[in-house]
């Protein structure tokens, strides 16, 4: 009941804040469950599913609670144990594994397609399970080498002119790739492996030209490619080797009136064998729990001024509309000839 229930029944606690209609009573090991007949038993598939994960040695925190109530009251009939204990990679005591039905499917389409795209809201997950399943590979000798890209686009500021070599120039641009890598290896190898070739980590504009056999090759941030250049990065593709490209639609930071890549790329590609596209969405955020509640509000918001947009904007903006440095135009009043624009 302790290692179920956590530390002074902290799981409980959050399981009676998702059912406020439910009484429980925990007693020695026995808990009593008193409340709707339609949802007592989804509670009981709960405490099921929470038992089986601590049988296979899963510690029940705040957090593991969280993810397994709230991935059950969406779906209620679903056996989560497989999914929260399927481990990628173990490094420094931490274990690396999906925490959500998505994240899972995601992980999964990694491991049965040669081309994969994961698309997102922040913090879903997808660059760092990537990353996780890139090192996996290495480990197990699927691949010789991993390689990681992204565009090296400024997020809505202009930073001017950067002092030093073009590494030191590129380098904050590649910081986020070289965190998630620590994370996952013996930061004292990176270097060794870095400087033998086996781990590359480089601007896409560097992929050019270069045909990337037996290597795992991650694409991050493609919502800041155009489509020629998701073109050349896909067509880079060699024997032996796995792509994983990585981006969130909705944080676009190209210049006004140009397409991003990612955008376009599931219309073209959607129907190629081989080819898997994962979305991921704010209920699949592993973040603090205010990253999903931010993603879904802005989504709302988006959803409800996109009703005020004109059609004569909206048919000539669609394909800017994630842009941050762009304005939408919308009438104020119908009978009015002031607008305001967002």
């Amino acid at each position: 009941m302790v290692a179920t229930l956590g530390a002074e029944d902290e799981g409980l606690r959050i399981v009676e804040g998702l059912y406020p209609s439910v009484a429980f009573l925990a007693r020695g090991n026995v808990l009593s469950i008193s409340g709707p007949s339609a949802v007592v038993p989804r509670i009981m598939h709960l405490m099921e599913e929470a038992r089986g994960m601590v049988a296979r040695h899963t510690t029940m925190n705040a957090a593991v609670w969280e993810q397994l109530a709230t991935m059950l009251k969406a779906r209620p009939e679903t056996s989560v144990v497989d999914i929260l204990t399927q481990d990628i990679l173990s490094s420094r005591g931490r274990t690396i594994r999906p925490k959500t039905l998505n994240q899972k499917s995601y992980v999964d389409a990694i491991d049965r397609n040669t081309v994969v795209f994961g698309i997102g809201p922040a913090g879903t997950g997808k660059t760092y399970l990537a990353m996780a399943k890139a090192v996996q590979a290495l480990q197990r000798k699927d691949v010789s080498r991993i390689i990681l890209t992204r565009p090296a686009v400024e997020a809505g500021e202009r930073l001017g002119f950067l002092p030093g070599t073009l590494n030191d120039k590129i380098d904050p641009y590649l910081r986020p790739l070289y965190d998630a890598l620590h994370d996952m290896m013996d930061p004292e190898t990176i270097p060794r492996l870095m400087a033998a070739g086996t781990i590359e980590v480089a601007p896409l504009a560097y992929m050019r030209g270069r045909t990337l056999n037996d290597a795992f090759i991650i694409l991050d941030e493609a919502q800041n490619t155009t489509p020629e250049q998701m073109k050349m990065f896909l067509t880079r593709l060699g024997f032996g080797s796995k792509i994983v490209v990585t981006g969130d639609i909705t944080q676009v930071d190209l210049p006004v009136g140009t397409r991003s890549g990612l955008r376009v790329v599931e219309e073209i590609l959607l129907d190629v064998d081989d080819i898997s596209f994962s979305i991921l969405d704010a209920t699949d955020v592993v973040r603090h729990r205010l990253v999903g509640a931010i993603v879904s509000a802005y989504n709302d918001w988006d959803e409800a001024h996109d009703t005020l947009v004109s059609p004569q904007t909206a048919a000539g903006d669609a394909h800017t509309r994630s842009t941050p440095n762009h304005q939408h135009v919308a009438a104020a009043h119908p009978n009015s000839k002031d607008h305001h624009s967002r």
